[in-house]
């Protein structure tokens, strides 16, 4: 089935590409999510102003991504959740939590959709995290989850 993407995927494509995937994986888990679209005829109108979008958001260089992966990999996240007498968490950590914590840390502006959980964040303790901000250019973070 061919599909327009509205978000990046990874290891799919960018927002504004047009992909072929099988039918089910784009009818039970990319479009119902929102990360895709039916491609149409008409659908090819809407790739040129979802490439503008993702223009004005994307990093534009290597260079500018190597910057910000430094400036991330220089900043100490700290995240104070709820929390269990054994160290559980109530819910979890999400990537939204996770990119307001780097930006109250003083790091550079994050997207959201840019961190990657390996698995859910649901302890106190040291993490780790990714960061995608260029398809070649991925940060590493280190975020300190305690106790609130």
């Amino acid at each position: 089935m061919k599909i327009i993407l509205t978000h990046e995927v990874s290891g799919l494509g960018a927002a504004g590409d047009v992909v072929d995937v099988k039918d089910g994986y784009a009818r039970n888990y990319l479009v119902p999510r929102g990360f895709a679209i039916r491609w149409t005829k008409g659908g090819e109108k809407d790739v040129a102003q979802i490439r503008r979008a993702r223009k004005i958001h994307e990093i534009a260089t290597i260079e500018q991504a190597n910057e910000i992966k430094a400036q991330l990999e220089g900043t100490k996240v700290r995240l104070a959740v709820r929390s269990g007498d054994a160290g559980r968490l109530f819910g979890s950590v999400t990537p939204a939590d996770i990119a307001t914590a780097i930006k109250s840390a003083g790091g550079p502006e994050v997207d959201k959709r840019r961190v990657e959980l390996g698995s859910p964040i649901k302890t106190l303790g040291s993490h780790q995290v990714s960061v995608r901000l260029h398809p070649e250019v991925a940060a590493k973070l280190g975020v300190e989850v305690v106790a609130a």
